[in-house]
């Protein structure tokens, strides 16, 4: 088997590990909120429709360098992923997860600001700001271009940073409930960590929906620490907890 047919297959596999993630993700989520808040997405149905296609568009994208970094990691022992429990001390797995949550966010932060530039904005950023509202099948509802900047950040911080295998999959699962939570359109934390201490660092929903209120605020994706030192925090929403 050459090596471009077996990272062909690597990255079929990995767009589909994304694809059937997103589903799952945002399909429960979707059915919390017929549970808790009946008729929040009344009239949404060809809105849902978009966002679930442009996502598994997404999926195909982001399963590309995913499936390059899968590749490289299990044939070649290029990357910084290791599954061996001791080979770095066990203080460093939470260490290595944080650091990706924060390279991640950095990334996200300031790409995100770019895509507001206003022909950016019009080429590619319109497709995720067309939900109005957002629901949960809108977290990956991206243009091709604006899939692309989210695909490589892990891929390339594999490379970089050492990661053990489970923290590697707590990060993905972090990534994947952040990005559909906080486009549900209702807040899933209880209000006393949202409007508490770890809501003024911590991203929810309440933080995000301003965002696409407001358009011109609230770019982070876990952290709020960009958007104080920019300028750019806004505060919180009016959405009901919990």
């Amino acid at each position: 088997m050459t090596a471009a047919f077996s990272i062909l297959l690597s990255a079929i596999a990995m767009s589909a590990i994304v694809a059937v993630r997103y589903l799952l993700a945002s399909g429960g989520f979707a059915l919390a909120t017929r549970a808790r808040h009946r008729g929040l997405y009344v009239g949404l149905d060809p809105q849902i429709r978009r966002e679930i296609g442009w996502s598994l568009l997404s999926a195909l994208i982001y399963g590309v360098p995913a499936g390059i970094m899968a590749w490289g990691w299990q044939a070649h022992g290029w990357t910084q992923i290791y599954s061996e429990l001791h080979a770095l001390p066990l203080w460093y797995a939470p260490i290595s997860i944080l650091a990706y949550l924060l390279a991640h966010d950095t990334w996200f932060y300031w790409t995100h600001r770019w895509m507001h530039r206003p022909k950016l904005f019009r080429a590619a950023h319109a497709v995720h700001h067309a939900s109005r509202p957002p629901t949960a099948w809108a977290a990956m509802s991206f243009h091709p271009w604006e899939a692309l900047t989210g695909a490589v950040v892990i891929p390339i911080l594999v490379f970089l940073i050492p990661i053990h295998v489970a923290a590697l999959g707590i990060v993905l699962s972090i990534m994947t409930v952040m990005g559909v939570s906080n486009h549900m359109g209702w807040e899933m934390f209880p209000s006393w960590m949202v409007r508490g201490k770890a809501g003024n660092w911590l991203i929810t929903a309440t933080h995000h929906q301003r965002h696409h209120d407001q358009y011109n605020c609230n770019y982070g994706l876990y952290f709020r620490f960009w958007d104080r030192l920019c300028g750019t925090d806004r505060g919180l929403g009016q959405f009901k907890s919990i």
